[in-house]
């Protein structure tokens, strides 16, 4: 055997453990922030009871604000890192091969990071949502709009994304890794920073409605965060995601229609 052929082995051997280091890291990311959502939702009161009321606007402090923030933000973390964990592990291929670096690892984490500040973002803004609707009298106790036609509306605007040029846009930079990095590569740690925020915004682009969605159903509602959390992957995955994505648009319109009428 060749130096160059036992050289690529090791470098293969190097590779295949650093994707089990990272699988496991966002693995172990996505573990801790759904155990967090399941014992907030054990440890929160039973906003079903009669009488149970969330504080009014007036009343909520900066902590009572911070919390749900941070809610949020955790909760797109549960939601959003299992359908990025391709795009991650596909970055780490193509930057060992691109450039043999002494720390290997950070520039995947650097991308991760500018990736979690866009949803990080996204959760300050549903945080600012969440404070208006309840201040609008338009949120229940368990944080569910009490609006049909909010309800609706939001039924309906989502199925229509679906069939959007921005929405099969963006869905085809979440779908294809390899295409994306390809496109958008920039060195040094800089660029994986912005690499990530790129991508986290094309994500964006694909999901930011399905996310508003849980002010239909419940924003603590797990079993949603669940089922919309398995349609992103779903769209981005499957070899026919697009397909199911408008066959889904179609189930919200007219869903929200139905809503809206009833």
């Amino acid at each position: 055997m060749t130096s160059t052929g036992r050289t690529d082995r090791s470098l293969e051997a190097i590779l295949r453990r650093e994707r089990l280091i990272i699988g496991g890291c966002l693995a172990a990311m996505v573990l801790v922030a759904w155990s967090y959502l399941l014992h907030l939702k054990a440890t929160m009161p039973d906003m079903d009871m009669p009488g149970m009321v969330m504080p009014e606007p007036r009343d909520w402090g900066v902590m009572a604000v911070l919390l749900l923030f941070l809610m949020w933000a955790v909760m797109m973390v549960a939601m959003m890192v299992p359908s990025a964990a391709p795009m991650i592990l596909t970055f780490l291929t193509v930057n060992h091969r691109r450039q043999a670096t002494v720390q290997p690892l950070v520039p995947v984490g650097i991308f991760l990071v500018g990736y979690l500040a866009v949803w990080t973002a996204y959760s300050a803004v549903a945080t600012l949502a969440q404070w208006g609707l309840h201040k609008a009298a338009l949120l229940s106790p368990t944080m569910a709009s009490t609006s049909p036609v909010l309800s609706g509306g939001l039924l309906v605007v989502a199925g229509v994304f679906q069939w959007t040029p921005l929405k099969r846009a963006c869905l085809k930079g979440c779908r294809s890794p390899l295409s994306f990095l390809l496109s958008e590569w920039r060195d040094g740690t800089a660029g994986a920073f912005v690499m990530g925020l790129r991508h986290g915004s094309y994500c964006l682009g694909c999901c930011w409605i399905l996310m508003a969605l849980l002010f239909v159903a419940g924003v603590m509602n797990l079993f949603w965060v669940a089922l919309i959390a398995l349609f992103v992957m779903a769209e981005k995955i499957l070899v026919r995601g697009q397909l199911v994505g408008h066959v889904t648009g179609v189930a919200l319109v007219t869903a929200g229609a139905a809503l809206m009428a009833r």
